[in-house]
């Protein structure tokens, strides 16, 4: 595997900004305290747990966007 491959390159980049403040609103609606800067003071499960609610939100949304545009 070549060293310039990084796979944690956003596809959008513009779309940081977003992901973040969705990242620390899932945090804070899960009850992770979650903060800007450094954060390895959460445990494994506690970051994973805020990832896979943020993977199962997106997908809500985009079942529910799909629904919508099919029911048209």
């Amino acid at each position: 595997m070549s060293s310039n491959n990084n796979t944690n390159q956003k596809a959008v980049p513009e779309a940081r900004e977003a992901l973040d403040k969705f990242k620390y609103e899932v945090a804070n609606e899960i009850g992770v305290p979650l903060k800007k800067g450094y954060n390895g003071d959460l445990t494994a499960a506690q970051s994973g747990y805020v990832g896979g609610y943020m993977v199962k939100k997106m997908i809500e949304a985009q079942e529910k966007q799909m629904s919508q545009s099919s029911n048209q």
